[in-house]
């Protein structure tokens, strides 16, 4: 096995480690790769970046980065940094229907609170629903790992009631993840298709690259069969080619379905994608809590992880 085939999971299991979470953070290197994948710290900062992307004929979808809550006070807060976002993306849109969106983790609401923390999250998550609606922008639940998919799934069916262009993330990792494409896949449904990017055991997910990348064409062939709208999130070569055969023998136009791509990873190709006509949208993450969502993309790239990994050596640290 490939040495970063070997540090990808000791990657993952960090990324939930509170002491490798107090090393890194305090690492004057990580600063470089951190200021690569995320946008700053605070809602001015990612307004900016939003700009940006949007001259370039981007799409674009933010999120206040922080997950595994576990103080009502902090989802609150939470809440607050997404109201504050949405006031400020307003004045941003260029017209493109669709331009704006963000996304949101419902671990950061209050999932993971006791008691009543499903509720808790819902209802935050029907806060910024309704604030989106009014400053036209729109919402996508994101996916965690998955102990917390059921009752995701749960909360966005309840919210699409009221919401009906909520979007929501299936991994293709994940073995349920065929059947819900065929669940969610009916008329208006918008549907972001990932790899996955936690640390999950076989009985629930796949474990081979060849094993997910299957089970991604599988899905992906369900939802560009069906009548929503699929998001093909991913970076992949092979999959981004797929995605464009799928779509050409479904009768789909570029305006039917969307790629999506991380802030920072492979620029030239998501201005390849534009300038051939098709609708790309970046994922823009900013905010304090950067640490979990920084070392799963260091897991995902293993020239990010080397560099990484040079900066932790003995006289490395400035």
């Amino acid at each position: 096995m490939a040495i970063s085939g070997l540090l990808r999971p000791a990657m993952l299991a960090a990324s939930r480690s509170p002491r490798m979470e107090r090393t890194v953070t305090r690492m004057s290197t990580t600063k470089k790769l951190v200021d690569r994948f995320v946008a700053g710290a605070s809602e001015p900062n990612a307004v900016t970046a939003v700009e940006t992307l949007l001259n370039s004929g981007r799409y674009i979808t933010v999120d206040y980065l922080g997950e595994d809550t576990t103080d009502i006070e902090q989802a609150r807060n939470t809440v607050s940094h997404y109201l504050t976002l949405l006031s400020l993306l307003r004045g941003s849109d260029t017209g493109s229907v669709g331009s704006l969106e963000v996304s949101l983790k419902l671990s950061a609401l209050g999932q993971s609170l006791p008691m009543d923390g499903h509720a808790i999250a819902r209802e935050h998550a029907h806060q910024i629903c309704t604030a989106a609606a009014d400053a036209g922008v729109l919402v996508t639940i994101d996916a965690e790992d998955h102990t917390t998919t059921d009752s995701t799934l749960s909360i966005v069916r309840d919210l699409r009631a009221d919401f009906p262009s909520l979007g929501t993330v299936l991994q293709a990792y994940l073995r349920r993840t065929e059947a819900d494409c065929r669940e969610f896949c009916g008329p208006g449904s918008r549907i972001r298709l990932c790899k996955g990017a936690y640390r999950e055991p076989a009985s629930v997910a796949y474990q081979s690259r060849a094993e997910v990348d299957q089970s991604y064409l599988d899905c992906l062939r369900i939802l560009m069969n069906g009548d929503g709208y699929p998001m093909v999130a991913t970076h992949d070569p092979a999959l981004i080619e797929a995605a464009g055969v799928f779509a050409t023998a479904t009768g789909r136009k570029s305006a039917d379905f969307e790629f999506q791509m991380l802030y920072g990873i492979r620029d030239a190709e998501q201005r390849r994608l534009v300038s051939t006509e098709r609708h790309v949208r970046v994922y823009v993450p900013y905010g304090d809590q950067w640490y979990g969502y920084f070392m799963r993309r260091l897991a995902e790239r293993p020239a990010n992880m080397a560099f990484f990994l040079r900066s932790l050596r003995p006289g490395s640290q400035r």
